[in-house]
């Protein structure tokens, strides 16, 4: 396979969703270039207009959104509950800020999503006043009758953006402060939208403090490109057999980093040119050459700066030498995202004649130079989806995904642009 070629990707999903919900609470029209126009950020979108936000059409061009003060929602009607889709991200930070708001509002998503557990954001959110009611396990459909609120330091049993941006947004509409310690550093989005607009950001070690906001000033910006859109066509090039790809505008948050220190790690080589910076987001453009693959071990430490490629880390370890196996500790957060991912990531590489087990919460996989060759279950998760995709571009490979239709979550025209840029030989 040659890789050749250039690519701009969507717009990074979770900037997106914070764009648009800070944007909720802004005191003016915000504009935003480039976001994520896919199905989980246009679960946020119809949310807000739902709850009387103006919002207007989200294309891959543009979106605008007009604030409406620090608590800026209606009650929607008792009806009518509030569909997250598949989105997780949707659930759990729209969740913290209609906790803020003194009306009942339910909540309700897919059968994926229903599946996934709430405790880590109700259970501090109760602790702060909001009244939740959910389905059993703590998990959707739920309802929360927000208002009044208390301060909240809380020790987050888990290193989770989604948990901690959650329970500042929850802080900020109620007007408290909201201390959150994490075991390691998370992604750190929110903070750095939040102390770009004004709002006093407190930082020490891996607990971070949010203190309430008079106003939240609108705001414009580009949404720099998905790392983890990115990372698909990144991995393509490096195990493409000539070539050279280049992605632009792409992500570089230090926190997200993960894929590519573990790549460096792996020797492949992909370099960083053209660095920008918007919304408080460090960007550049990505070249990816092929490589040769060593085996790597990634410890429990960095899996948050990873979390969403460990799948395509584990397919690109596939291909490292052969014999050699690599290790990924601490990913026991796979198993409650879309899909049991870690247990589909192992099954799905030995159904493609890969050598791969689970131990507790570590993937292990050995290298391999035979070509995967099998079905792949994806269990509708897109990025299983286009992690194995990417493994199917290996000369001699015979890949079949079970769904394909699924990557519109994240990323709706990953085929056409991987199949733009990596060519037959």
């Amino acid at each position: 396979m040659i890789a050749r070629g250039e690519v701009v990707v969507p717009g990074d999903k979770s900037i997106t969703h914070r764009a648009l919900l800070v944007a909720a609470l802004s005191d003016g029209r915000c504009a935003f270039t480039s976001p994520l126009a896919a199905g989980d950020t246009r679960s946020t979108a119809a949310a807000l207009r739902a709850l009387g936000i103006k919002v207007g059409p989200l294309s891959p061009r543009s979106v605008s959104v007009t604030g409406a003060g620090m608590r800026p929602f209606r009650a929607p009607p008792p009806a009518r509950a509030l569909s997250c889709g598949n989105s997780g991200t949707t659930a759990r930070l729209l969740l913290g800020l209609l906790a803020g708001h003194p009306f009942e509002a339910r909540l309700t998503g897919d059968r994926s999503l229903s599946r996934r557990p709430m405790a880590r954001v109700t259970e501090p959110l109760r602790r702060m006043g909001a009244s939740i009611t959910a389905a059993e396990g703590e998990r959707l459909p739920l309802a929360v009758r927000g208002g009044a609120l208390r301060p909240l330091e809380w020790n987050s049993p888990v290193a989770s953006a989604q948990v901690k941006t959650c329970l500042f947004f929850a802080g900020l509409a109620g007007g408290v402060p909201v201390s959150v310690t994490e075991p390691v550093t998370s992604r750190d989005h929110s903070e750095r939208l939040l102390r770009l607009l004004g709002v006093r950001v407190d930082v020490q070690g891996t607990t971070v403090t949010v203190q309430p906001a008079e106003r939240i000033p609108a705001f414009d910006g580009e949404i720099p490109g998905d790392i983890s859109s990115a990372a698909y066509l990144i991995a393509a090039g490096v195990l493409a057999e000539s070539g050279e790809l280049t992605v632009r505008n792409v992500g570089l948050n230090p926190t997200r980093g993960g894929f590519l220190r573990a790549l460096e790690r792996m020797g492949a080589k992909v370099e960083v040119v053209d660095r920008w910076t918007s919304l408080g987001e460090p960007a550049g453009t990505l070249v990816a050459r092929p490589s040769g693959l060593q085996p790597v071990v990634v410890e429990a430490d960095e899996i948050p700066s990873m979390v969403d490629e460990v799948p395509l880390l584990a397919c690109l370890a596939s291909r490292a030498d052969k014999g050699w196996t690599s290790v990924f500790r601490g990913v026991g957060e796979l198993r409650v995202k879309e899909s049991d991912r870690l247990a589909l990531v192992a099954s799905n590489l030995c159904a493609l004649g890969v050598s791969a087990h689970t131990e507790g919460d570590t993937l292990m996989v050995e290298g391999s130079e035979a070509p995967p060759r099998g079905r792949v279950v994806t269990a509708g998760d897109h990025r299983l989806a286009m992690a194995f995709a990417v493994l199917g571009t290996v000369p001699g490979a015979a890949v079949e995904l079970d769904d394909a239709r699924c990557v519109a979550i994240s990323y709706p025209n990953f085929f056409r642009d991987l199949a733009g840029v990596v060519h037959p030989s």
